[in-house]
């Protein structure tokens, strides 16, 4: 039995449900063939010898079976869970969530005309494409599921032999679980590829000139996440997959899908982080750099030092050491009595290490109050003493290269809400409201923070807006078709910890609101009975994800409930704000550059940066509806 997750084939498919890429690696398949032919032979029951199939399915068949499986269940991964419409052998049949994301596929090949079950595929949405990894199994568990997804009874418990949790913890590795974890990251980071959405921790740093060094080819010379493009290999002609079942080059037609440089990103990471089809190290920062850069002599580490598995190689060229406290402020302002507003902090503490050799790094960690910050977890790189109270925290890690997030923690604002007030809106007729802000800025603030801009955004999704009439305290206001945008500090003309006082009344004009047909908040049902037709009810009737369906419908451009809410279907008007601010953290969290020892020593500059940015800071309009959930009483 294999000891490590190795991957059959791979494809990805678009929003149209064709194959753009596809890979297969002939080594897997082989070691799957053999156990096949064993499996069948030892296999006194004919038709459990016929489950077992060792030819992979084309591009076209493939296409056509994953086509039909969203038909099946619904929508792409469905709900997993077995309802009305669910059919024998199906994954909601199974009656398991998790098989919306470890899906089987029931493919009709054309050399047999006979339909066969694949199964595990891994499925991963990312922006209009599906990949599909199909990890290799044991033909015993393949049979297992089998039997499962065809049997009467409902219900799958955890533990009861025969069900699909007590399957999955039998596959190879560890347990099943981080068997499949593997095949998940690999989807994941081919998502990431084709989408050119490769993630990277910001870590800011003062002006300087490019210091060179292995990483420069990476992230740039100030250390902001960029996304390299690696020199493919090169590949021979693609074949038609139908030829060769097992055929390990990349299949390409039709051209509907990813660039060219993506599909030259694809090939080249699947021939570096997994060869022969085994996952070794998936990586995209660091397959990209070892091919870049490549290996020398120079590279062996110290006899008596451990290499560690993040950092592959060694960093050459000049030294240096920054960190980046990045905090995401949320919030949702009512003005309400009866309703308090709420404030929470999302932040990390980003670092870029450019040290020689393999050192360790400790620091004091402050602002860990434990009444100001809720949740903390650090990087695998980290080893942290169990904390004993107080607001300082050692932390020593070896670092990786390239930029990290070391840490990630929640926390409250212990400096009070950053911008405070509240936004009315009426509707004075069918076509114009009049609106009222009132906002406060930094209020208690002091230096060295500073705010970089702030914007105050109105949107009408469902409304045309033709002027507005007004003039703010401070700042400058524009407009577009959709909504209202009041800049108070324009980026570039950032103002220091002072208070400011913003207030900006006003009323904006729409487009004449067309002839709807009436319709309330509360039926649903004839909304949706009215503007659909019997063709789309009869669709809707028969999928099995009516959220899906219903996200869907309100996606297109449906009239407003009423004349009392007459921005968005089914929802409620507001105002957001976006800003940025520098300068220290909101939470209290710091590190003291001074205090930063590197063992073994060595003098490294080290710079420490702060950035606040706003996440979804929302000023709901009092004098509307608002969502809010109950909190239960102590």
């Amino acid at each position: 039995m294999p000891s490590s997750c190795s991957i059959r084939a791979l494809w990805i498919l678009n929003n149209q449900d064709t194959v753009v890429f596809s890979r297969r690696f002939s080594v897997v398949e082989r070691r799957w063939s053999v156990a096949c032919k064993k499996a069948n032979e030892k296999s006194t029951d004919n038709q459990d010898s016929s489950v077992l199939f060792s030819s992979l399915p084309t591009d076209l068949e493939l296409a056509a079976a994953f086509a039909d499986r969203k038909k099946r269940e619904g929508s792409a991964h469905g709900y997993g869970i077995r309802v009305k419409q669910s059919i024998q052998g199906s994954d909601s049949w199974v009656d398991d969530p998790i098989m919306r994301h470890i899906v089987s596929l029931h493919v009709k090949k054309e050399e047999d005309g006979e339909d066969h079950t694949f199964w595990p595929f891994v499925l991963h949405t990312k922006g209009q494409y599906y990949i599909l990894v199909l990890p290799f199994v044991e033909p015993v568990h393949f049979k297992a599921y089998s039997i499962i997804c065809r049997r009467p009874d409902c219900g799958n418990a955890v533990g009861v032999d025969g069900s699909l949790s007590s399957l999955l913890l039998q596959l190879p590795c560890i347990t099943g679980l981080i068997f499949l974890y593997r095949a998940f990251m690999v989807a994941h980071v081919l998502g990431d590829i084709i989408t050119s959405d490769i993630p990277e921790p910001e870590v800011v740093v003062s002006a300087a000139p490019s210091v060179g060094g292995l990483l420069d080819s990476l992230t740039g010379s100030i250390g902001i996440s960029a996304r390299p493009k690696p020199v493919a290999a090169p590949v021979a002609a693609s074949t038609n997959s139908s030829t060769v079942a097992g055929s390990s080059g990349s299949l390409d037609s039709p051209k509907i899908g990813p660039r060219n440089p993506e599909k030259d990103a694809l090939r080249s990471f699947i021939s570096t982080a997994m060869p022969f089809g085994t996952p070794l190290d998936i990586s995209y920062s660091n397959i990209s750099a070892i091919r870049t850069s490549g290996f020398s002599s120079a590279d062996v580490p110290p006899v008596d030092s451990k290499q560690p598995a993040w950092k592959p190689y060694l960093f050459k060229g000049k030294q240096r050491l920054l960190f980046t406290i990045h905090e995401i402020v949320n919030a949702t302002m009512y003005d309400r009595d009866e309703i308090p507003d709420s404030l929470s902090i999302s932040g990390q503490v980003n670092c870029r290490a450019e040290l020689d050799g393999l050192p360790d790094v400790l620091f004091p960690l402050k602002g860990l109050n434990s009444k100001q910050v809720e949740i903390l977890s650090f990087h695998p790189c980290a080893q942290v003493p169990e904390q004993q109270g107080g607001d300082k925290q050692s932390v020593m890690f070896s670092p990786p290269l390239g930029n990290f997030v070391l840490l990630r923690y929640q926390a409250y604002c212990s400096l009070g809400i950053p911008i405070k007030g509240f936004y009315q809106l009426s509707m004075v007729s069918e076509n114009e409201g009049a609106f009222l802000f009132k906002l406060s800025l930094m209020e208690g603030y002091k230096s060295p923070l500073t705010m970089e801009f702030c914007t105050v955004t109105m949107p009408f999704p469902r409304r045309k807006v033709l002027a507005f009439e007004g003039t703010p305290s401070i700042g400058t206001v524009s407009h577009t078709d959709h909504s209202v945008e009041w800049k108070i500090i324009t980026s570039g003309r950032g103002v220091g910890a002072k208070s400011i006082e913003a207030t900006f009344p006003g009323t904006v004009k729409f487009a004449p609101w067309k002839t709807q047909r009436p319709a309330t908040s509360g039926s649903l049902q004839g909304i949706i009975a009215e503007e659909d037709s019997d063709t789309e009810m009869e669709s809707a009737n028969n999928m099995v994800n009516v959220e899906e369906y219903l996200m869907e419908k309100m996606n297109k451009d449906l009239p407003a409930v009423d004349l009392e809410e007459p921005f968005c279907w089914q929802a409620y008007n507001y105002a957001k704000v976006s800003f940025k601010m520098g300068g220290t953290s909101l939470s209290g969290m710091t590190i003291d550059s001074k205090s930063v020892n590197i063992f073994p020593s060595a003098k490294v500059p080290v710079e420490f940066s702060t950035q606040v940015h706003s996440g979804d800071y929302i000023l709901w309009n009092t004098l509307g509806k608002v969502p809010v959930a109950a909190t239960p009483k102590n």
